[in-house]
């Protein structure tokens, strides 16, 4: 059995989440890598307080939020009442939204009094991913800083908390003094940050409230994986910076009982990251969750999540399995869950159809935690082994391509620190020449803004892609959110390198338009055979195509319906894969690869 005994803590014992566990706090955070669970843990938190008579509002402030899809019902930035469970209101935070609604106030009391290039120039400011952030958190300081929603609810649950990254974005001093009073147009992220010069009052009791550890508890949620964990204690980490403490980590999709070859597996799989926990990680507060047999859709299975039910049995029993995108409670007789394997094409199907166009630049995407690292490195093994010259990189933070056998490959690393110092240290050069000490003071400033770095990992990134013109570029992309928002902001991102002061390179200029050439660039979008990830890939196809970037080849990824598990829990998901995986053909227009589940993760 996985479950037990904490092998990191002694004394310890692991033991299931309730979430009693949590009720003497008022705000709590869920967080973690994508595709971890944590809107099914939040939502399934959420509902057991309401029922236990609380009065809940849950926000996701994710910009992949799912809380409709969840619920089955329309959720958007006014709470909602919860279908079927009283006491729970709804509220989802569109931060691209809030981001124009954002940008507006900035730029509205200006239009009609400065010249128009002079308001493009601004709205050119605030078009970047960092803005979409701090409008998020505009939202999020709102709600902990409103004492009418304090006094309204006993417990305020967010999905997903703010980053180490928006947090130090809102820590400039500059910020926070003159600057806000004396610049309307800015640059980076001082410029971004203009629309919260009325908002500091609001900021600062965000703050003291992330910071109040009677009223406030950060939960990491994380699957029990080895990169999952990373994930978590490096969170825990640039939480920690900013005094924010984690309270709890929950472990998702544990399996209890395996019983055949790929149960035990798996639970293996488990239990050896488990006992490899980071060290972040090993003195903090730990529940796990189950694995489940059904999808966390309706309020239902929501309460069945955090409840100690039992596997199902395939011995005269039934399985779950959604008979369409909403519905997951329908039952079908247990053989059905060893129906005839899905006929999917391979990566070698996906493979020669590169080979056969020529592409020379292919980027994995999809919601963080479906393997795209794994799909970007196998794709990259074998356009090398057939002959090409491959160059694999990756744009996200995390950079997990170390943890892959890598022979054969020609491999850049984007260094950010690197990347960073050298643009930083172009741009003062630059400004030195024709500055004096008090301008240059606020260039010193502004360059200390994460959205500096973002601008220096794009011009690398920028840089790689264009060596297209020598060899085959694979690249592992940052989850979908980031992903789209860099790439969607390729021309602003030009522009905000002219505006700090740092030279627009041609392979920054160039980026776009070869992104946009279906005879040059292939989008693979990667996803699991299960509900979430497959709903998030829809929307990243339609964000590609209102971004003009042509996307073709899906692939399905750790496809337990693709393996011959007869392990009650692992059957029941395999049968109930079915539905996604057609969901997937259909979006793809059959161009789907399908890849079977393995305990490592890894493909090939």
């Amino acid at each position: 059995m996985l479950l037990g005994d904490d092998p990191t803590t002694p004394g310890a014992r692991r033991r299931p989440l309730d979430a009693r566990d949590l009720d003497a706090f008022q705000y709590l955070f869920f967080t973690g890598k994508g595709g971890v669970g944590k809107t099914s843990v939040s939502c399934a938190v959420a509902t057991a307080l309401a029922d236990s008579g609380e009065r809940v509002l849950l926000v996701t402030t994710d910009p992949a939020s799912n809380l409709g899809d969840v619920f089955g019902q329309q959720v958007g930035r006014d709470p909602v009442p919860a279908r079927d469970v009283p006491g729970l209101w709804l509220e989802e935070v569109d931060p691209v939204r809030e981001a124009a609604a954002y940008r507006e106030r900035v730029v509205g009391p200006y239009r009609g009094i400065l010249p128009d290039d002079a308001i493009a120039n601004i709205e050119e400011q605030l078009s970047g991913s960092c803005t979409v952030e701090i409008a998020a958190f505009d939202r999020f300081a709102c709600l902990l800083a409103d004492e009418d929603v304090a006094s309204t609810y006993d417990h305020i649950v967010f999905d997903t908390a703010p980053t180490g990254h928006t947090l130090r974005m809102l820590e400039l001093p500059s910020a926070w003094t003159s600057f806000l009073d004396e610049n309307t147009t800015g640059t980076s992220c001082l410029g971004q940050l203009s629309g919260l010069g009325d908002r500091r009052t609001d900021y600062r009791r965000a703050m003291d409230v992330l910071k109040d550890e009677s009223r406030c508890a950060l939960v990491l949620v994380s699957r029990p994986q080895r990169l999952s964990l990373g994930e978590a204690a490096r969170s825990a980490r640039e939480l920690g910076d900013f005094g924010i403490r984690t309270r709890m980590l929950v472990v998702n999709g544990c399996i209890e009982e395996p019983a055949d070859e790929t149960a035990r597996a798996m639970a293996a799989s488990q239990r050896d990251a488990l006992d490899r926990l980071p060290e972040g990680l090993r003195d903090v507060e730990r529940r796990w969750v189950p694995l489940r047999a059904f999808d966390v859709t309706g309020a239902s299975s929501l309460r069945r999540l955090l409840s100690p039910v039992d596997a199902p049995s395939y011995e005269g029993g039934s399985a779950a399995v959604p008979a369409s995108a909403t519905d997951a409670t329908q039952t079908v007789p247990s053989e059905r869950a060893h129906a005839a394997r899905p006929q999917l094409a391979s990566l070698a199907d996906l493979t020669s159809d590169l080979l056969a166009r020529g592409v020379r630049v292919v980027l994995t995407m999809g919601k963080g935690g479906v393997g795209k690292t794994s799909v970007a490195v196998e794709v990259a093994r074998r356009l090398a082994a057939a002959g090409e010259r491959v160059r694999l990189t990756t744009t996200d933070p995390a950079d997990h391509i170390a943890a892959f056998d890598l022979e054969g490959l020609e491999v850049s690393h984007i260094d950010e620190a690197a990347e960073l110092a050298r643009y930083k240290e172009e741009v003062l050069a630059k400004a030195r020449e024709t500055m004096g000490a008090d301008d240059l003071a606020y260039v010193e400033e502004d360059l200390r803004s994460p959205c500096t770095q973002e601008i220096a990992t794009f011009r690398a990134f920028a840089r790689i892609v264009e060596r297209a013109d020598e060899e085959t570029v694979v690249v592992d992309t940052a989850p979908t959110g980031h992903t789209l928002l860099l790439l969607g902001s390729a021309q602003s991102l030009a522009k905000q390198i002219e505006h700090t002061g740092g030279d627009v390179p041609q392979s920054v200029v160039d980026l776009l338009p070869r992104l946009r050439d279906p005879a040059q660039t292939q989008i693979v979008v990667v996803t699991l055979p299960e509900d979430t990830p497959v709903r998030e890939a829809t929307r990243l196809v339609a964000d590609l195509d209102r971004a003009r970037i042509p996307h073709g080849w899906w692939v399905v990824n750790q496809c337990l319906s693709l393996t011959q598990t007869s392990d009650p829990v692992l059957a029941a998901r395999a049968a109930a894969e079915a539905p996604w995986v057609e969901r997937a053909r259909e979006l793809s227009a059959g161009r789907l690869v399908g890849i079977p589940w393995d305990a490592s993760g890894k493909v090939g």
